[in-house]
């Protein structure tokens, strides 16, 4: 009677667990609300560095005559380069290409009428006050292409850091401002990022104009603006 009553009890628990519903069991708490808010931090810092972008461009009939009358202009822009008191570490060639010159005319089959070579040197200087005399050396050596003049910052760290500084500071109150619009507390900082810290360059433009004798092209570096974006979430306390 005994083993009678044990497997009836024992038919009767598989039965109940298979009674086709199925059964979940959940542990743990429900993931918490959350703020998350992003804001931008800049700073402004005076540029350091200067770096000008030259070159020539000569034409000739064979490609032999581009390349020379090219090499010996630019052979004397080195010179004032360095004349101007750039060191020959900080003076780069950036591109050299030669082409040729085809003609179209009269709906013919193109044909090679002279050749062009194109030269062109970086300079960078830590002497912003130089950048214009080193314009006009340049102009003075035979440069007849000059791309313009980039301003940046050798060491921006004090600048980033400033503008996380301010970024982090301008997160937190936004976030506080809106959990109290929302009626709830702000909890604790669950995730920080940051992106960008980059500053763009500002170029200058160099135009080639007449100007008297021993006055030197006026360049103004300005200032650069850094920017640096965090975000940032926070746990909501109801």
């Amino acid at each position: 009677m005994k083993k009678i009553l044990i497997y009836t009890l024992s038919v009767l628990a598989l039965a109940s667990c298979n009674s086709g519903a199925p059964t979940y069991i959940t542990t743990g708490e429900a993931p918490m609300a959350k703020i998350q808010v992003s804001a931008t931090g800049t700073s402004n810092m005076a540029p350091d560095m200067a770096t000008v972008s030259a070159g020539v461009v000569t034409q000739g009939k064979t490609a032999r005559e581009a390349m020379f009358g090219n090499a010996t202009k630019m052979t004397r822009v080195f010179e004032e380069l360095e004349a101007a008191g750039i060191e020959k570490k900080y003076i780069t060639t950036s591109q050299l290409s030669l082409q040729p010159k085809y003609n179209y005319q009269n709906r013919q089959a193109p044909r090679i009428d002279g050749y062009e070579a194109r030269n062109t040197v970086s300079a960078k200087t830590y002497d912003l006050d130089s950048v214009g005399a080193m314009l006009d050396a340049l102009v003075k050596a035979g440069v007849n292409n000059i791309n313009g003049v980039q301003f940046s910052i050798k060491d921006s760290k004090a600048a980033r850091d400033k503008a996380r500084e301010e970024a982090i500071l301008e997160a937190r109150e936004k976030a506080e401002s809106m959990a109290a619009a929302a009626g709830v507390k702000l909890g604790k900082l669950k995730s920080l990022s940051e992106s960008g810290g980059n500053f763009n360059p500002r170029p200058v433009a160099y135009a080639m104009e007449a100007r008297s004798a021993g006055a030197s092209t006026p360049v103004s570096a300005g200032e650069q603006t850094i920017s640096v974006t965090v975000n940032m979430s926070y746990d909501i306390i109801d």
